[in-house]
């Protein structure tokens, strides 16, 4: 048996810790590499248990406190380069991006030129720099598979028919933690009721995006990159139990459905094994209990966002990188108590309005378009 050597960036995230978990119970799956911001105790013992090749830490200060409590046999990248030195260092067979927001984008590039697989739960990267990361992954004839519950959906059901006989794709929302308040009361929502998520456990961020239904934007965009999707081939419906994870409509009718318990776990399992599928114990889901599932088209205040991201696809250019970026700016905004709830979307919206024009799509330009939109952020909020 040949055993995939796994580098993961973000590992003391959610999406890390779940990731760990299943390698922890895979005999075809090894840690080569692992990384975080700021988290020096968590990854620490994440270091002990797993052993891997060399770690990374992006905080200096923390990276420095690691050092001193990991055996000295143990490379320790440390700074705002540290994911990527990491990546190209230990060249894994897998590369699986947790990390939240721009900083998967550098580290996902040096996967591409080591020729490692990548497994994608980091939506910004696509967002950003689908326009430079699809043409190299094509180039270098790499995998790249989809870590998010509704991409993963959407490739497992695009196996069942070719691709030019796909008629729709439909993106399933769970409406996040205010989907049952009135859009005053949303709008004044606080930062605990947001971060109150019925059905997923999940990060801080993303959690602020499914309230606000961004994260459903940026998973448009993602989309149309991964599978070559207009904009006119991408659905958003809202199904509150987030058991159908997307479906996709072929052109005689026959609709196909991935479903599953609202678990990161299957997703991480699929794409790390993939082309297999690992026998794993897991509790079967039980439709006769469940009795009824449930969707419905957007409501105004949700589709506000979600159209930010067929935006973003017309607009192309420079656009990702701008919502990206304003989006970040403001959840991080929201979530420190300088902005309400209700001026999320509205900041992003406007921001994204200004897009800068560019030549030419560079990875100089897409950083740079990032950095500006988070500047407009603060000028709007100061």
């Amino acid at each position: 048996m040949n055993i995939k050597r796994i580098a993961i960036l973000g590992s003391t995230g959610s999406i890390g810790r779940q990731t760990l978990d299943v390698i922890k119970d895979s005999v075809a799956l090894e840690v080569c590499a692992l990384a975080a911001g700021s988290n020096s105790e968590l990854l620490a013992e994440q270091t002990r248990q797993f052993t891997p090749e060399a770690v990374a830490l992006t905080d200096i200060d923390e990276a420095h406190n690691l050092r001193k409590v990991l055996d000295e046999d143990t490379p320790v990248f440390s700074g705002p380069d540290a994911m990527t030195q990491l990546v190209e260092t230990v060249r894994p067979d897998i590369l699986l991006s947790g990390v939240v927001g721009a900083a998967g984008l550098a580290p996902t590039l040096a996967a591409i030129k080591s020729r490692a697989t990548l497994a994608i739960a980091n939506k910004e990267t696509l967002v950003m720099a689908g326009a430079i990361i699809m043409p190299a992954v094509q180039q270098a004839k790499l995998n790249l598979l989809p870590v998010d519950s509704e991409h993963s959906a959407i490739f497992q059901c695009l196996a069942s028919g070719k691709r030019s006989d796909v008629r729709r794709v439909t993106i399933t929302a769970s409406g996040g933690a205010l989907r049952d308040m009135d859009d005053r009361t949303a709008a004044e929502a606080t930062i605990d009721q947001a971060l109150a998520h019925p059905t997923w456990q999940m990060g801080r961020k993303i959690t602020i995006d499914s309230a606000t239904m961004m994260n459903k934007a940026l998973e448009v965009i993602e989309a149309h990159w991964l599978f070559d999707l207009s904009a006119d081939e991408i659905e958003v419906v809202r199904h509150d139990e987030s058991i159908v994870h997307s479906y996709v409509e072929y052109c005689d009718g026959s609709v196909i459905a991935q479903l599953g318990k609202p678990d990161m776990t299957t997703p991480i399992a699929y794409a790390l094994h993939y082309p297999d599928r690992a026998v794993r114990q897991t509790a079967p889901l039980d439709l006769a209990e469940l009795r009824s599932l449930n969707f419905a088209p957007l409501a105004p205040r949700f589709r506000r966002a979600v159209d930010l991201g067929f935006e973003v696809i017309a607009r192309g250019g420079l656009a990702g990188a701008v919502l990206n970026g304003a989006n970040e700016s403001a959840v991080e905004a929201f979530l420190d108590g300088n902005i309400r709830f209700g001026q999320i979307v509205e900041l992003v919206e406007t921001v994204l309005k200004y897009t800068p024009a560019v030549d030419e799509i560079t990875l100089e330009a897409l950083v740079e378009a990032d950095r500006w939109a988070r500047g407009q952020v603060t000028e709007q909020i100061v």
